[in-house]
């Protein structure tokens, strides 16, 4: 009886040592990406894009996953309809010219066995740069209705928007960026 327990204790830790990564894909009605600016030293004003879709891959037990983000530039809301249509102008977003942002994971660092941060790619205006997205409030659990396994996260960087080439109103409008991403993903079948 103890030889049983313990062979088949030892094959459930193998197994979990050799498990497989897991694919999510993005939740686009619990997922949004934001961001911070100051404008003219008077206040922080903040923009929010509410259409995005892609994939997390996590792998718990080798301490790794994969992000790959699509942000529909022409989503941006201010809620006030001429500075979004200013902000989406050549001026900023430029999205008849560059309509998606991506971000494309290149390493994920783990911390006391869940995922910390996501050190990966952002591509703005065609132009790609090195972001680090810190990650808090990473929840793993059974979604309450649909009984899924979701991953839940919130991410935050600060960017320089003029390293993306986005130079409008410099510096009256803060070149330091801050983003803020709520995400939600859903296990794929």
């Amino acid at each position: 009886m103890i030889r049983t327990t313990l062979f088949a204790a030892l094959f459930a830790t193998a197994g979990a040592a050799f498990a497989a990564p897991v694919s999510y894909n993005i939740d686009p009605t619990h997922t949004y990406a934001s961001y911070e600016v100051n404008h003219l030293g008077l206040s922080v004003q903040a923009g929010t894009f509410t259409k995005i879709s892609g994939k997390l891959t996590v792998d718990e037990a080798a301490k790794t996953g994969a992000v790959d983000v699509a942000i529909d530039a022409a989503s941006l809301q201010t809620f006030l309809g001429d500075r979004d249509k200013h902000l989406k102008s050549a001026d900023f977003f430029n999205v008849e010219k560059f309509p998606t942002l991506t971000y494309k994971s290149t390493a994920v660092e783990f911390k006391n066995g869940k995922p910390a941060a996501v050190k990966g790619n952002l591509t703005l205006l065609g132009v790609t740069k090195p972001v680090t997205l810190k990650l808090v409030n990473v929840t793993k659990a059974k979604h309450p209705m649909t009984g899924a396994e979701n991953w839940g996260a919130n991410a935050v960087a600060t960017i320089k928007r003029s390293e993306f080439g986005m130079k409008t109103f410099l510096p009256a409008i803060s070149d330091d960026v801050k983003l803020n991403i709520v995400l939600e993903a859903a296990k794929a079948e």
